[in-house]
């Protein structure tokens, strides 16, 4: 069998094509016994292999993942950076937006220091409010029951 047939029934079997494909497809399994033979096949092995499944990996086995010191560590510093790396971007730009303030000399060194305490404390609590909320996220227990 050619390769397009071969594409053109595997589209039959996964209703992939259109009406008029379809129609001409059907005409021809009308013409070639081999065609309908090939067909069966194919949906044979379509229910097959829909009824694949990948196996969970055993309790114990996450078990002990979860409770190893790498993947802790791993997670833990890989929250510290990111959260880090988040804290000087965000920090850099409310710099670049204040330039000007910062500049100016007329400007108090107080105020100064104000706004950058200001601003640095909203970097803070806006990160450490994110991490919160995925970690609400991820461990929510209704997450995926639907109304």
């Amino acid at each position: 069998m050619d390769e397009d047939k071969r594409k053109l029934l595997a589209g039959y079997v996964d209703g992939e094509l259109s009406n008029e494909e379809r129609e001409a497809f059907e005409r021809e399994m009308q013409r070639d016994p081999q065609l309908r033979a090939e067909l069966q096949e194919f949906r044979k092995l379509k229910e097959v292999t829909s009824m694949v499944r990948y196996a969970d990996l055993p309790d114990e086995v996450w078990e002990s993942y979860w409770q190893s010191l790498y993947r802790k560590l791993e997670r833990g510093i890989g929250w510290i950076l990111l959260s880090i790396g988040s804290i000087i971007l965000l920090c850099f730009g409310l710099h670049q937006g204040l330039h000007g303030l910062y500049i100016d000399p007329t400007v108090s060194i107080w105020v100064k220091i104000g706004v950058t305490a200001l601003g640095g404390g909203v970097i803070f609590l806006l990160v450490s409010f994110v991490r919160e909320r995925l970690f609400a996220y991820r461990h929510d227990r209704y997450r995926e029951v639907t109304k």
